[in-house]
């Protein structure tokens, strides 16, 4: 069957089985996490769940409460899933997003790989990807990789339909870069990832644009507009809500600020700092130990390697470059971990433990492409030299995909260990606070409560009442009127030795009783007051 230019490559029922076994696959992750209650172990996952909910649930719901740090496409998504109380409660708002994502990325990743090769190599490729228990579990979380997959995926699936399009089919091409552009503009308020992937890929653009001599389409110009106003539109919302353009960059929630305050004794802070070789092994260890076990990492990385190289060789006029974008995290991480803030920790090497180890999963679309191709090739060389096996290699590459992503398993992936690690600091307190708020917000109706929401989110949500109940930071005017004087504005008050509120009732100790304290290992210790004179009822409704 020959392709028109920019025609999709798969078949329609080709599409549905890919989308049937990813949705088989998302829903049973999903049913072992919920029935693990891993959905909210990532501190970071509970934490976006808390953010969408606080744009319509807040003393001044609006845009404002998305925050100046995270970027606000994640949160745009949870919305419609977190106005049910429930689901944002029990992180079923989170999994919704991220699953849909995750089905979308395996379709992609399938329906790239078709463009160059075979339905068998091309789903060795699938099977790698779709069936990554790191992948999985992180689908039914509301972390923000599974979007940002799906983004990186589907602007390689359309670049490569663009290439092919261009000079060929104009009203093709030109729809094909409206999508582009959507993908871009969409990563761009994913992740700071999705900056850099816009300026290479428009400029790319712009420049095969330029070869082509089609600089003169409109199409092109208003679009170029569209993505250079992404990132502007994020500068202006941060000056606009928080007084500095660059408050994401350099304010109080920054990596920087995290990593300053954080940052003990007079060595690096963390493995890789300012050493660039050293950060680059740091993830690339990271994405094999994501992709496969610890034994198979090196094996699969230069599978996938020489993979993209045939595919460079073999490919390079049918768009293949355009899917080499998939390996930009490797340049991006390597910078970002040196100099960038944004730490990793392995349990193989030093210091021995777990953190970031999510940012691994941006390798595994590019490990999956590369190990398709290698697959192609290796059925074309059993096909030349040994003919009567070839029935016989695609369901051996196959089980050697699935066996990879088994041991995965086996060893458990990265992403779970480090979400278990990440409950095992806050269980305790969101396991002790709540049934004591809850029986003092049934004393005092209606009552507003302070407390901070930053450390952990989950107590408003486990505790049972609306957000705009609460007077915590994000409020801004009523959170600094409260500290003035908390006895006064609050009837019920949550503290944490050494935060705002903490320091507040400190100084301003009138009219609190305290009610309990709550102790747990390496954290801060809690605390619980009244007012003697509770403040009138907060009007809000669940």
């Amino acid at each position: 069957m020959t392709e028109q230019p920019g025609s999709p490559p798969i078949s329609g029922s080709e599409r549905l089985l890919a989308g049937t076994l990813a949705l088989i696959a998302s829903v049973s992750a999903g049913v072992w996490s919920w029935r693990n209650h891993a959905m909210l172990n990532y501190g970071d996952a509970v934490a976006h769940l808390h953010i969408a909910r606080r744009v319509i649930d807040a003393h001044e719901p609006g845009i404002s409460q998305f925050g100046s740090v995270w970027l606000p496409l994640p949160h745009l998504l949870m919305i419609p899933f977190v106005a049910v109380y429930a689901w944002w409660a029990n992180g079923l708002a989170g999994l919704i997003p991220s699953a849909l994502a995750y089905i979308a990325s395996c379709i992609g990743i399938y329906r790239l790989a078709r463009h160059w090769l075979r339905w068998p190599a091309a789903l060795v490729g699938l099977a790698l990807f779709a069936l990554n228990p790191n992948l999985l579990y992180l689908q039914t979380t509301a972390m923000t990789e599974p979007l940002f997959l799906c983004e990186m995926i589907w602007l390689a699936v359309w670049l490569v339909e663009w290439h092919a399009a261009l000079g060929n089919d104009e009203n093709g091409a030109a729809r094909l870069l409206r999508l582009i552009c959507l993908a871009l503009v969409a990563a761009v308020f994913t992740r700071y990832d999705g900056w850099v992937l816009a300026f290479l890929v428009w400029t790319s653009v712009g420049l095969r644009q330029m070869r082509k001599s089609s600089l003169r389409s409109r199409t092109f110009w208003w679009m170029s507009g569209v993505v250079l106003a992404a990132p502007l539109l994020w500068f202006a919302y941060n000056g606009f809500i928080f007084g500095d353009w660059l408050d994401f960059a350099r304010g109080p929630y920054s990596a920087a600020a995290i990593e300053a305050r954080t940052t003990t004794g007079s060595g690096p802070p963390h493995p890789g700092w300012h050493d660039p070789w050293a950060s680059l092994l740091f993830f690339v260890k990271c994405g094999e130990m994501d992709a496969a076990p610890e034994e198979w990492g090196n094996f699969l990385l230069i599978a996938s390697l020489l993979g993209t190289a045939w595919g460079l060789l073999k490919c390079s006029r049918k768009g293949f470059p355009w899917a080499l974008f998939l390996w930009l995290p490797v340049p991006f991480y390597a910078y970002s971990v040196s100099f960038g803030s944004v730490p990793i920790f392995l349990p193989v090497w030093w210091p021995h433990s777990y953190y970031n180890t999510r940012y691994g999963m941006e390798m595994l679309p590019a490990l999956a492409l590369g190990v398709a191709f290698a697959a192609s090739f290796f059925i074309s060389a059993i096909r030349d030299f040994k003919p009567r096996l070839v029935p016989l290699a695609a369901p051996c590459l196959l089980a050697v995909a699935l066996l990879c992503d088994r041991a995965v398993l086996r060893d458990r992936p990265l992403t779970y260990v480090e979400g278990t690690k990440n409950i095992e600091s806050r269980q305790q307190f969101e396991e002790e606070i709540p049934p004591v708020l809850r029986r003092l917000v049934a004393e005092h109706p209606g009552a507003p409560v302070l407390m901070g929401t930053s450390v952990y989110p989950n107590l408003v949500a486990f505790t049972g009442i609306p957000l705009r109940q609460t007077i915590n930071e994000s409020d801004r005017g009523y959170f600094s009127d409260a500290l003035a004087a908390p006895a006064k504005h609050a009837a019920i008050v949550l503290t944490f030795e050494g935060d705002e509120i903490d320091k507040a009732v400190k100084r301003h100790p009138q009219g609190l009783r305290l009610v309990q304290r709550f102790e747990c290992d390496h954290q801060n210790p809690g605390a619980v007051y009244v007012s003697d004179t509770p403040p009138v009822a907060v009007q809000s409704t669940r």
